[in-house]
């Protein structure tokens, strides 16, 4: 049975989103596995800019009504019919709930994952739209779906508060890395923490962040904070750094792709990820492949695996007295190299033995795929 993917965009390795990110993994790496798998993406333009891959990949035109569906797109899944199970990816989007409608008057299977959008930090956000939303949309969704796959234990939370129900199957997406890393020691003159993802500051908890470093700042007066990132709160996100007196310490270095993302992340010593929702990051488990330990909050549901694997430390609260502890405690650690090569080591043992592609495949398709 073929898998299908349908997402907003075009999965992009390159200048996307974290969804259309995980999506180009997981579907590479399930075709590279044996897998009949493709991508249909919903976009704006139909244009063929995405680069090479392994798998099949037909975009549909979005259309000005956010539930409407191209004519193109209905008859390509009614002819799927008996062929494929559809996994749509992303949560409180006008379009799938259409989708799903169609789907069930047709009777062909499909599986969700949300992609963090269960949240409870996330429902709370808008939450009377939201609530709106969810009685005459997003329960007919979750109702018509065969599986919900929830790539966080928050979210599978968030989700039996809203719908209680026994479809939601706990899987997290895998990773690999492909470069070769070598652990060396560091050529900072001072420790450096590093943040990359979207600037959405309530949300990554970067103001928390900003807090914590400014305290840490106090004793540690050269340390540096580079944030990798953008977004329209960049301006918000200056003028706090500059409220606090920050602007020689804490730099923002915008959007960054491919090389020099990864240049940037082998430069600095820790990656401090403070989220108050998230699914489940990329950006720390692609930190860590590259032996950087990693300060979380538990609510970037990799906290565990962290603290199991001695690769990072994690906070259990959105407290910038207790991030400030955390980056004390790691500076410590960083000042002994022998104690820090070890915490790099045991982040890149954390992604290869907790995030193993083959494995979370072979799960997909007997807890996710089988219907």
């Amino acid at each position: 049975m073929e898998i299908i993917h349908i997402v907003l965009g075009k999965a992009n390795p390159e200048r996307m989103n974290g969804v259309n990110k995980v999506v180009f993994q997981l579907v590479t790496k399930q075709v590279h596995f044996g897998k009949k798998a493709a991508v249909w993406g919903i976009t704006n333009d139909q244009e063929d800019n995405y680069g090479e891959r392994n798998f099949e990949t037909q975009l549909f035109l979005k259309q000005r009504n956010p539930f409407a569906i191209s004519e193109e797109l209905k008859l390509a899944i009614i002819d799927k019919k008996d062929k494929a199970v559809f996994h749509l990816h992303g949560g409180w989007i006008p379009v799938f709930y259409s989708l799903s409608k169609l789907m069930h008057q047709h009777q062909i299977s499909f599986v969700l994952t949300p992609h963090g959008a269960y949240n409870t930090i996330a429902m709370q956000r808008s939450s009377w739209i939201k609530k709106f939303y969810f009685s005459l949309f997003e329960k007919k969704l979750l109702s018509r779906t065969s599986k919900i796959h929830c790539i966080g234990k928050s979210e599978v939370n968030g989700l039996k508060k809203i719908f209680d129900n026994k479809k939601a199957i706990l899987l997290p997406y895998g990773y690999e890395n492909d470069k070769t890393i070598t652990i060396e020691n560091t050529a900072n003159p001072s420790i450096v923490f590093g943040f990359i993802g979207r600037l959405d500051i309530y949300t990554k908890g970067l103001d928390t962040l900003l807090k914590a470093f400014a305290s840490f700042k106090k004793i540690q007066p050269e340390a540096r904070l580079w944030i990798v990132g953008d977004s329209k709160e960049k301006v918000i996100l200056e003028q706090q750094i500059k409220s606090k007196s920050l602007e020689k310490n804490i730099i923002l270095l915008g959007s960054k792709y491919a090389a020099e993302k990864e240049e940037i992340l082998q430069k600095i010593d820790v990656f401090v990820h403070p989220s108050r929702n998230e699914g489940l990051p990329l950006s720390v488990i692609e930190a860590a492949s590259f032996g950087k330990p990693c300060i979380v909050t538990d609510a970037t549901n990799i906290g565990t695996q962290i603290v199991n694997s001695k690769a990072g430390i994690t906070i259990y609260s959105q407290s910038s007295s207790q991030l400030d502890d955390a980056m004390q405690k790691m500076y410590s650690i960083w000042e002994n190299p022998a104690a820090f090569k070890k915490m790099q080591e045991n982040a890149i043992q954390m992604v290869e033995q907790n995030y193993n592609w083959k494995k979370l495949i072979a799960q997909f398709n007997t807890d996710l795929y089988t219907i």
